[in-house]
C-alpha cells in the first residue's frame, strides 16, 4: 500500500483517523494501524518487523541497566543483530553473485533468492540509532513496549522515512497534544507531497522508464540527456513528495517529523547538495559512522578516508548492486575533491557556473544510480557525450515530448525544484502592498486563495489516479 493509492487515500487513512480520534488509547490504535499497513504489502515479513521491535526493546533496557552484561557488550550485540539481519535479507544474494563472478564454475555458490523485506533499511537504521543514543545517554530506554513498537513501525515513515531519531519524538510518542491547527497543516503538507508524487513524479516516470528500457545502442545524445533529466526530476519529486506526505501524516497524528529535503537542485556544490538531499540519511551517517570514525578531526588523509567509507556505505544502503556503491563513491570523491581545493575554485566562479557544475554532476550520478549495470551506465553516458551509436531513426526525443501532460510535468518539475518564494516573491510583495491597508480583506483573500489551491491540487491528483494505474515508487526497493 502506497500513500498515493486509492485504497490508502479513501479507505485506510480516513478509517484510521476516525478510530484514532475516538479512541482512548491512541498509541495502541496507531500501532495496530501501522502493523496492518505493513501487512497489506508484506505480511510474510511481519514476523521480522515484530522481532526487530522485541529484540531492540530488550537490548535498549540491557544497555541502560548495564546488566546482565556491560553497556558496551549489550550495544555491540544489539548493533550486530541489526546489521547482520540487514546483511542477510538485503545483501546475501548480492554477495553470493559477486563472489561467483570470481569463482570457477565448480566452486560457485547457490542460494535461493531472498525477497527484500519492505522498509528494512529504514526500520533497521531507526533501531540502530535508538540503541546507540541510549549508550551515549542522549535518550532513556523506553519502558513501554507499545511506545517503542510504535516508534519503529509507525506507518507514515516505516517504508521510506524520514529517518527519525527516537530522541526527537520520544516526548511526543509518550504524550502529545493534537490540535486542529496541526491537523490542517498536516493536510496541506500531505496534499503538496501527493501532488509532487502523482502529478510530477508519476507523469515523468513513464517516459523515463521507457527510454531507460531501450537498448542502449538506440540512444542518441538528445534522447540520453532527456531520459537523464526525466529521471533527475522523477527521483526528487518521488522521494521528496513521499517524505512530505509522511511529514503531513505525522502532523495529523500530532507528531513532528524532521524535514528531509531542502531544494537540493539549487545547490552550488556537491557538498551543499548533500546538506539538502535526504537530510535525515546524511545526518544519520554523519552522527553514527563519520564522526565515530574520527570525522574531520584526525587529519586530512583520515578525513578523506572517512568520507570515502561513508559514501560507499551510503551507496550500498540504497541498493544491493555495485552501481549503487559506485554512485556513492562518485559523490564521495567529489566531496573529497572539493575539500582538497576544488570547492574553493568553484566558490569563486560565477553563480550560474557553480550551479551548472553541480547539477551536471548530479545528473551524471543519477544515470549511474538508475542503471542496472556498468555497461548500461557507460553506454548511456557515452550517448550523452555524443558518442552513442543510435542514429535517432527509430527513437528520438520528440516522440517522448508529444504529450502535453509530460511537458507540463517537466516544466513544473523544473519550476518547483527551487523555493516557491524565489518564483513568487515579487508577486507576493505586490499583493501584500495592495491589501495592506485592510488586514481583514488580506487575510480572508489569502485563506480563500490557498484553500482553492489545495482543493485544485487534490482534484487533479484524484483525476490522475483515476485515469492511470501507473504509480511506481522508487524507494520501495531500498
Amino acid at each position: 500500500m502506497v500513500f498515493s493509492s486509492v485504497i490508502f487515500l479513501f479507505y485506510f487513512l480516513p478509517l484510521t483517523l476516525f478510530v484514532y480520534y475516538f479512541a482512548r488509547h491512541r498509541n495502541f490504535v496507531f500501532l495496530v494501524a501501522s502493523l496492518l499497513f505493513y501487512s497489506w504489502g508484506e505480511i510474510e515479513y511481519l514476523y521480522l518487523l515484530m522481532a526487530s521491535c522485541v529484540i531492540n526493546y530488550a537490548f535498549g533496557l540491557m544497555i541502560e541497566k548495564r546488566r546482565p552484561f556491560s553497556a558496551k557488550t549489550s550495544l555491540v550485540a544489539g548493533v550486530s543483530v541489526n546489521i547482520l539481519t540487514l546483511i542477510f535479507f538485503k545483501y546475501t544474494n548480492f554477495l553470493v553473485d559477486s563472489a561467483n563472478s570470481f569463482l570457477p564454475e565448480t566452486l560457485r555458490l547457490s542460494v535461493s533468492a531472498i525477497k527484500l523485506p519492505l522498509g528494512i533499511s529504514f526500520f533497521t537504521f531507526h533501531s540502530l540509532s535508538y540503541l546507540v543514543d541510549i549508550y551515549r545517554k542522549k535518550v532513556t530506554a523506553e519502558k513501554n513496549p507499545v511506545n517503542l513498537m510504535l516508534y519503529i513501525t509507525m506507518f507514515p515513515q516505516l517504508v521510506a522515512g524520514p529517518i527519525i531519531r527516537f530522541s526527537i519524538i520520544a516526548d511526543e510518542i509518550r504524550q502529545r497534544t493534537e490540535s486542529s491547527e496541526k491537523f490542517v497543516k498536516g493536510i496541506k503538507i500531505f496534499v503538496i507531497g501527493l501532488a509532487q508524487k502523482v502529478l510530477i513524479a508519476n507523469t515523468i516516470a513513464a517516459p523515463a522508464d521507457k527510454i531507460f528500457s531501450l537498448p542502449v545502442s538506440e540512444l542518441n545524445a538528445g534522447l540520453a540527456w532527456l531520459s537523464a533529466i526525466f529521471y533527475t526530476i522523477q527521483i526528487y519529486f518521488d522521494f521528496a513528495g513521499y517524505s512530505n506526505m509522511a511529514i503531513g501524516l505525522g502532523h495529523m497524528f500530532g507528531l513532528t517529523f524532521p524535514e528531509n529535503f531542502n531544494y537540493p537542485y539549487i545547490s552550488q556544490s556537491i557538498t551543499e547538495f548533500w546538506r539538502r538531499w535526504h537530510m535525515t540519511l546524511s545526518q544519520w551517517f554523519r552522527d553514527y559512522v563519520y564522526i565515530p570514525l574520527g570525522g574531520n578531526q584526525a587529519g586530512k588523509i583520515k578525513t578523506y578516508r572517512n568520507l570515502f567509507i561513508v559514501f560507499f556505505l551510503c551507496g550500498l544502503w540504497h541498493g544491493a548492486n555495485w552501481t549503487f556503491a559506485a554512485w556513492g563513491i562518485y559523490h564521495g570523491l567529489f566531496l573529497i575533491f572539493e575539500r582538497m581545493g576544488l570547492g574553493g575554485i568553484v566558490e569563486k566562479a560565477w553563480r550560474p557556473i557553480r550551479h551548472a557544475y553541480t547539477i551536471i554532476l548530479v545528473i551524471i550520478g543519477w544515470v549511474l544510480f538508475r542503471s542496472d549495470t556498468f555497461t548500461q551506465a557507460s553506454m548511456h553516458l557515452k550517448a550523452m557525450a555524443g558518442f552513442g551509436t543510435g542514429k535517432g531513426l527509430v527513437h528520438n526525443a520528440n516522440q517522448y515530448l508529444d504529450n502535453n501532460g509530460i511537458i507540463m510535468a517537466l516544466i513544473a518539475g523544473v519550476l518547483f525544484s527551487v523555493p516557491i518564494s524565489v518564483i513568487m516573491g515579487k508577486l507576493s510583495v505586490r499583493i501584500e502592498n495592495i491589501w495592506s491597508c485592510n488586514p481583514l480583506i488580506s487575510n480572508s483573500l489569502g485563506f480563500v486563495l490557498t484553500s482553492m489551491l489545495y482543493m485544485v491540487l487534490a482534484v487533479l491528483v484524484i483525476m490522475s489516479l483515476a485515469a492511470s494505474s501507473y504509480n511506481p515508487f522508487i524507494y520501495f526497493r531500498f
